[in-house]
């Protein structure tokens, strides 16, 4: 028996009727269209599906579609405003944080709780704070750096929120 959901994506609201076992990540990615959020594990393991959900970092691999009913998500598509990267995307590329990017969206949602969290890490505290999220590419150096460069950006103040815009209504 399909359940009707409704929430609010990046600013969007998004209502569709949906089975009961659909789970999260595969909602963001085949109802409401956003390929950010990634497919890796399906069991919790590899972080490439972190988001926020109701501003807590959460794995959307571990979540059911009519479990965030009437939450408010926010994926990697949410942190840009048009074409300014978000600080911590914008440090992921300079710094070269990432290789196949497959693991950027999780690592950098991850990232940016971490950093909500402690705004100033230490190299220790970011990489016990990531952990959670793996990477088969780059051997973490350069994800730290990268993470490290964005504290000192977003500590200036350049932390950015969601777009404030007005939602507007997405149905099946």
């Amino acid at each position: 028996m399909r359940q009707r959901v409704s929430m609010t994506i990046n600013g969007t609201n998004y209502e569709h009727e949906v089975e009961p076992r659909l789970l999260l990540v595969h909602y963001i990615r085949e109802q409401a269209g956003l390929t950010g959020t990634h497919v890796g594990c399906d069991t919790s393991n590899c972080g490439a599906c972190t988001i926020e959900m109701d501003g807590h970092s959460v794995k959307a691999c571990t979540v059911f579609a009519v479990q965030a009913n009437g939450s408010q998500l926010l994926t990697i598509e949410g942190l840009a405003q048009g074409t300014q990267l978000h600080p911590l995307q914008q440090a992921f590329w300079d710094e070269h944080g990432l290789q196949c990017g497959y693991c950027t969206p999780g690592m950098i949602m991850a990232a940016r709780q971490l950093l909500a969290r402690n705004p100033d890490p230490t190299e220790k505290e970011i990489r016990m704070g990531i952990e959670g999220n793996l990477c088969r590419c780059t051997g973490y150096h350069n994800i730290v750096k990268a993470i490290q460069a964005a504290a000192k950006v977003m500590g200036e103040g350049a932390e950015r929120k969601a777009p404030a815009t007005a939602p507007s209504a997405r149905r099946d």
